[in-house]
């Protein structure tokens, strides 16, 4: 009888810890899942209509691109643009597609020939966005989201 005691009383005093249920809250629930994020990457790259049949992530980023510099470069090559030297540089364009799928030019990162060989590069590149196709945002979790990146694009006049 002694040991049924005992055990009742050990019982009584471990078991309780048994049912403690543990309470999240909304915001820990949150927290943890925020956590888990990547934030810089995305579901799906912004893009235009005419990459809408393309299957993988990787050659829809690729095409978003390809769109995008063959629309300003052909837009630059339309230009009369007279240089007094040979010019072949890079210039480093930073964009941001916004969540209702607007393309803004942050910057423009170009070398002192360019700038002094071209001084309107910077105008020419701006106006050149003008005429671009419809841009779709970026999608992350089913969620249009702003996306920035850059894009480099080379330069080359006679």
């Amino acid at each position: 009888m002694k040991q049924i005691y005992v055990f009742v009383l050990v019982l009584a005093f471990t078991s309780c810890e048994y049912f403690n249920a543990k309470k999240t809250t909304p915001e820990a629930i949150l927290d943890e899942e925020l956590q888990t994020f990547n934030w810089n990457d995305v579901d799906v790259y912004p893009t235009f209509s005419v990459c809408d049949s393309i299957e993988t992530k990787n050659e829809k980023t690729a095409c978003f691109t390809e769109v995008l510099t063959n629309h300003i470069l052909e837009y630059l090559q339309n230009k009369p643009i007279v240089v007094t030297q040979d010019v072949t540089d890079t210039i480093h364009l930073k964009f941001q597609v916004s969540e209702m799928g607007v393309l803004s030019l942050l910057d423009i990162e170009a070398d002192s020939l360019i700038v002094k060989e071209i001084p309107h590069i910077k105008d020419l590149i701006y106006c050149s966005l003008d005429s671009l196709p419809k841009v779709f945002p970026a999608i992350k979790r089913g969620q249009q989201v702003k996306t920035e990146f850059k894009l480099p694009i080379i330069i080359h006049a006679d």
